[in-house]
């Protein structure tokens, strides 16, 4: 026994063990400073937005997440220790962002707009939806730049696409870019379709129509209906948070339309993915709760800034996440793709109020 106590090493103590396994695992990345990044970028678009109201700030906190990307001083830093962090904004600030827009919709109020302005908001989403989709492949967009540029024009510009890449499991430069567009072509409409009422022959309460089933962001929607008086503004948020209402729907279809790809992913996670994702979930939920009417108006009015700046922290997470030289590759016929999605949802819509009406 003594012979075989001193040749047998005795075990490490578990002091000493706990620091060999410190020293052999790889230690995972901080998401702490792409995080920080984020909400500062958020911050400065908020800032950017004060300064030109005219500049959403989901579009100003894309543009500022590309800056920095592209910028010789923060390119390393985006790309390297501030990546884990900018990547989890872009996925779970997102979702959370999603949930709380569930609270700016009002069921009761699109209840009151009656069927046929349902039914007229249903056939503008499907045709831009579909219409967008079979363009987008005819013009050769790679990855799932159509997808989500489709999902954008359709329903309410960067918060839908966000939703959709959740459950399409989209590559981060597909989902900036399909942004991008989308909320540049929404900036756009804010000076285009005031210009357009007199010589479509539309009433005050007509435009807002239009605007609502045809303009991709929110902010957006207000910033251009507003210019034909409160009447056309307030039809057109109506009409505007009936297409947000299709969310939930639209994304459960594309998740079990895409189960396949998600079964992938479930495998290379080890997880299996809800078969409606739990944030659809949530803004379902949160819809259904402002329905009661027992969320005070300062609740909804922090839940509005809390869903702006979750969006924007993530939107700047995303944009951090776009290569130009790449994108420039595709840019004339994602060009093409906006232009045509922007016709189709406009004239769809155009048509839609005119039997409506």
């Amino acid at each position: 026994m003594a012979l075989l106590n001193r040749t047998t090493p005795k075990p490490p103590r578990p002091s000493v063990r706990r620091a060999v396994s410190r020293e052999t695992s790889p230690r995972k990345p901080s998401a702490r400073p792409g995080l920080a990044f984020a909400v500062l970028g958020a911050f400065l678009a908020w800032c950017v937005h004060l300064l030109i109201p005219a500049v959403p700030m989901l579009t100003a906190s894309v543009v500022l997440g590309i800056t920095a990307a592209h910028v010789p001083g923060l390119r390393l830093f985006v790309r390297g220790a501030a990546r884990p962090g900018l990547s989890l904004a872009g996925r779970r600030l997102m979702r959370i962002g999603i949930v709380l827009l569930g609270l700016g919709l009002g069921l009761d109020q699109v209840v009151r707009l009656g069927w046929a302005t349902v039914a007229m908001v249903g056939a503008v989403v499907a045709a831009t939806f579909f219409g967008t989709i079979w363009l987008g492949r005819r013009l050769g967009l790679p990855g799932d730049q159509p997808l989500l540029i489709a999902t954008g024009y359709s329903i309410c510009g960067a918060s839908a696409i966000g939703a959709v890449s959740e459950v399409s499991g989209s590559d981060e430069e597909d989902v900036a870019s399909s942004v991008a567009l989308v909320t540049l072509c929404g900036t756009l409409a804010i000076a285009v379709l005031p210009l357009l009422q007199g010589p479509l022959g539309l009433s005050d309460l007509a435009f807002g129509r239009w605007v609502g089933a045809s303009v991709h962001d929110v902010g957006q929607v207000v910033a251009t209906a507003q210019t034909a008086g409160p009447g056309a503004l307030g039809e057109a948020v109506l009409v505007k948070l009936m297409r947000v209402a299709m969310l939930a729907p639209l994304v459960a279809a594309v998740a079990f339309a895409l189960r396949d790809r998600r079964r992938g992913l479930r495998t290379a996670s080890g997880r299996r993915p809800a078969p409606v994702p739990l944030f659809v979930a949530g803004f379902l939920a949160a819809a259904a709760l402002r329905a009661t009417g027992i969320l005070p108006p300062a609740a909804l009015e922090w839940a509005h800034t809390a869903q702006e700046g979750l969006l924007a922290a993530a939107l700047f997470g995303l944009g951090s996440a776009v290569h130009l030289p790449t994108l420039a590759r595709t840019g004339g016929r994602a060009a093409v793709l906006g232009l045509g999605s922007w016709v189709v949802v406009a004239g769809v819509a155009y048509l839609g109020v005119l039997l409506t009406v």
